[in-house]
């Protein structure tokens, strides 16, 4: 046994690892609303080393070997889950598409003929040296005693198990370095946002977890030569690198996911004055009555289509409306946006959000709508689907801002 305390280490691999589990939960959860082998990828690579992490508690390290009546059996099941990200991290930074190679906006290829004849070679190798890791440490007699902590420099000294920890860290480190090296040349191509941090992160957190790699073959080299004192680089640096790199890799996946996330919900949120509006005109436009104030801050899932049909019946809306918009209206908003200095999309925002507050006015003061041919064109209704949600937000900022009462004001003294 070890005198290690174990506290430090559940409190630290439990929470990585279940941390790490819950990013790639929500991966999964994308994936099975949109399959593809991109996405898989992505949770496997994120789901392997998690329950590697989960696993390397001493707690449940404990209760697996108890469970199978074998001494570091659990040990096996780490080093095997952290293998299984080595090879997933390979297929990986070779499924990742830079961006002049994309088709629209996707950001994975489906690991066709070429990113297969890229890490065949690869793959073969971890084909053939899992299952000789397998064989190597169930031969190796490393069953007794029980060392959650101290396993490596324990029985480095038996040569199978010395070869078994040496295949292992090679495999994670090269894998390291191959992932990392490939984020970085992707990160400098793109654009700057949170995709682009989160490539980076990801880079970073490999060659920082490169550190454990390196920390444990020097003590496994040293255990194996007899060689004492040089534990401390295999029970307390290298895990401390392993779980920086953790958290930066973790970090990196989830950052952007995150981000898309946070933008779904506050344009949802944003878009709420708006829809109120035109479900005010028109109460048969929307599937459902108003969310309360509560249920709208409480939304935190199916945000996407939640957003996307609200747009939808705002767009139908302005449809519904644009009998009653004024030509006064739109020519007086466009007025005050040029006097203001606004880009022509504040300027498009702008003239949509005035003319759609005198629409509702008209019609609940009972004026008879416009006929077709005196109706006045309301800009962005043809506006490109991956532009139209920013459009409406931008609509719904201006609804009540002061330079759009500054356009009804404008028209009505013309008027």
């Amino acid at each position: 046994m070890s005198d290690l305390p174990d506290t430090p280490y559940d409190v630290a691999y439990l929470g990585i690892g279940s941390v790490a589990w819950a990013v790639a939960g929500l991966k999964l959860r994308a994936w099975r609303r949109d399959p593809s082998q991109g996405l898989l990828v992505v949770a496997l690579t994120i789901a392997a080393p998690a329950t590697a992490f989960v696993v390397a508690s001493p707690v449940l390290y404990r209760l697996i070997d108890r469970t199978a009546h074998r001494g570091n059996l659990a040990t096996l099941v780490v080093y095997l889950g952290i293998t299984g990200f080595s090879a997933a991290a390979v297929l990986l930074a070779r499924m990742w598409t830079p961006p002049k190679e994309r088709a629209n906006s996707q950001v994975w290829d489906g690991a066709g003929p070429d990113t297969w004849r890229q890490v065949r070679w690869s793959l073969a190798v971890f084909a053939v040296l899992v299952p000789a890791m397998i064989v190597l440490f169930l031969t190796g007699g490393a069953d007794s005693p029980e060392t959650p902590l101290t396993f490596d420099t324990t029985f480095a000294a038996i040569p199978e198990i010395a070869l078994f920890l040496v295949i292992y860290q090679v495999l994670f480190g090269f894998a390291l370095i191959d992932i990392s090296r490939v984020c970085l040349g992707h990160a400098s191509r793109l654009p700057l946002g949170w995709l682009r941090r989160g490539i980076r992160l990801i880079a970073v957190g490999g060659f920082v977890a490169c550190g454990y790699v390196a920390c444990k073959l020097v003590a496994i080299g040293t255990a194996f030569a007899g060689v004492t004192g040089t534990e401390w680089l295999s029970t307390a640096l290298g895990p401390a690198f392993a779980a920086l790199g953790a958290v930066l890799i973790t970090t990196g996946f989830a950052g952007p996911a995150v981000a898309a996330w946070t933008r779904r919900r506050s344009d949802y949120q944003a878009l709420r004055p708006l829809w109120d509006l035109v479900y005010r005109a028109d109460r048969r436009l929307a599937m459902e009555a108003p969310p309360s104030a509560w249920n709208e801050r409480l939304a935190f899932r199916d945000l996407e289509w939640r957003t996307a049909r609200r747009g939808l019946e705002i767009r139908d809306g302005q449809l519904t409306l644009r009998p009653w918009v004024d030509p006064a209206v739109v020519a007086a908003a466009a007025r005050v946006a040029a006097r203001a200095g606004l880009d022509a999309s504040d300027r498009a925002a702008l003239t949509v959000a005035a003319a759609l507050r005198f629409a509702v006015e008209a019609l609940n003061a009972g004026i008879p709508p416009r006929p077709r041919e005196g109706q006045a064109p309301l800009p962005g209704l043809d506006a490109e689907p991956a532009g139209e949600r920013a459009h409406l937000v931008r609509v719904a900022h201006y609804l009540h801002a002061p330079l759009t009462g500054e356009a009804l004001a404008v028209a009505t003294t013309a008027g």
